[in-house]
């Protein structure tokens, strides 16, 4: 009878360990935001949730807030999970991208962004753009086909010597592939991880004022590991090596099934596209020929 219960005591806490197991996997990681990351504005709109696994940045018409990574990264793969705020959002940013450093003087940074426009419900809007020595305006937006504000979801941005590739729970939405050959300026300089809750309403709202009465507005970041090779532990030229598993042969395309998945997404959630615009660019620039 001992031995009997004893058994079911295992069998019991066998099934706890690989549901939890489970969970974990599916999950976002348990790194405590500190390890990587420290709040670099609006200090007081940003909050620490779930034993520091979880940041929550707040806008109200005073100040949004913002968070940056304590090293810079020549080239990875960048991973966040992002739950978007609630309710009549028109104005408001959440942001998760990679940046240069910046200079009033002389702006020269690069720049890769996830941009979520704010909105008053379906669909939502995702903006990606980016920067290379100052110069943007390579905007590409999708109508995202999930509700962002409901649940946490994974956004991804992988950065090495090929190519950028833009994921959404693990489905690339967009490739900028290095065309140095072509002419084209590619993302080079290191850059760090950067997430923020802010009022771009001049160009995010399509002229409509926020509406302040919905504030505080609430964006909550989780997942802070980061897959990055700095300058300090390897160098400027060892970022691009091959035994960096991101910058393998794996990762310089991509593979039959994300293709298809890629080509799904612009058929059908694609809303703009900066190549496709002739009143900005007459001419095709050269990147989006080549893309084709």
């Amino acid at each position: 009878m001992g031995l009997c219960i004893l058994s079911l005591l295992n069998l019991f806490a066998f099934l706890i360990f690989t549901s939890v197991h489970a969970r974990g996997v599916r999950g976002p990681n348990k790194y405590s935001f500190k390890r990587n990351y420290n709040v670099t504005w609006g200090h007081n709109n940003a909050l620490l949730l779930n034993q520091e696994t979880e940041v929550q940045l707040s806008m109200d018409q005073k100040s949004g807030s913002g968070f940056e990574s304590y090293n810079h990264y020549k080239s990875g793969l960048f991973h966040m999970r992002i739950k978007v705020p609630e309710k009549n959002s028109i104005g408001i940013v959440t942001a998760f991208y990679l940046s240069s450093p910046r200079s009033a003087v002389n702006d020269k940074h690069d720049e890769l962004d996830f941009e979520f426009l704010g909105s008053n419900g379906p669909p939502y809007t995702l903006q990606t753009n980016v920067f290379v020595n100052g110069h943007g305006g390579r905007e590409q937006k999708i109508k995202l086909w999930f509700n962002p504000t409901k649940h946490f979801h994974s956004y991804k941005i992988l950065w090495n010597q090929f190519r950028v590739v833009f994921y959404v729970d693990d489905i690339p939405i967009r490739v900028f592939k290095n065309n140095a050959k072509l002419g084209v300026s590619y993302p080079s300089k290191p850059m760090r991880v950067i997430g923020s809750l802010w009022n771009p309403e001049s160009w995010a709202s399509n002229g409509i004022k926020t509406d302040w009465s919905q504030a505080p507005f609430k964006a909550n970041f989780q997942d802070f590991k980061i897959h990055g090779c700095t300058l300090q532990t390897r160098g400027n030229k060892n970022c691009h090596s091959s035994k960096l598993w991101w910058n393998s042969n794996k990762y310089q395309s991509l593979n039959v099934r994300e293709q298809r998945a890629y080509q799904n997404v612009r058929r059908k959630y694609m809303t703009y596209d900066y190549c496709s615009d002739r009143s900005r660019h007459p001419k095709t620039p050269p990147e989006c020929r080549r893309n084709k």
